[in-house]
């Protein structure tokens, strides 16, 4: 089983930030995911989660990551774990390490596109709970 860690990051007024992966991407290129990727040996998923938001987008949440759900996913080989955290950074922040794009989109248009396995269902989900309603 592969490891991913991704991240809900949440701006000040409640947009998510999204990544469309390129058509390079090993796995579901042309798609939509959340800023993400393996765990590497020896990190823990939330070191994980840090360094791949880091790397693919040149942010930090406020504060701590907090882990939302853990997502295993058999017919894929993967178990996907889920941070969330708020930013204070704004669109102009964001530098784009990986992927055709990486924006914030407004709570109401983030289900409006094709998503990696899995992620669908758990955006949905993070938006109606209570750890969004805290972040925003």
């Amino acid at each position: 089983m592969l490891l991913i860690a991704c991240t809900f990051v949440v701006d000040r007024d409640g947009a998510l930030l999204l990544q469309l992966r390129d058509d390079k991407a090993p796995y579901f290129p042309d798609v939509w995911g959340l800023p993400g990727g393996a765990i590497e040996a020896g990190e823990t998923p939330e070191q994980g989660a840090a360094r791949e938001l880091w790397e693919e987008t040149r942010l930090r949440v406020d504060g701590r990551l907090r882990l939302f759900a853990r997502q295993e996913l058999p017919e894929q080989q993967r178990v996907k774990n889920y941070f969330y955290g708020a930013t204070s950074a704004r669109q102009e922040d964001v530098v784009l390490g990986e992927g055709a794009a990486m924006v914030f989109v407004p709570a109401a248009e983030v289900l409006d596109r094709p998503f990696t396995p899995g992620s669908a269902e758990m955006i949905e989900r993070f938006l109606r709970s209570r750890e969004y309603a805290s972040l925003t």
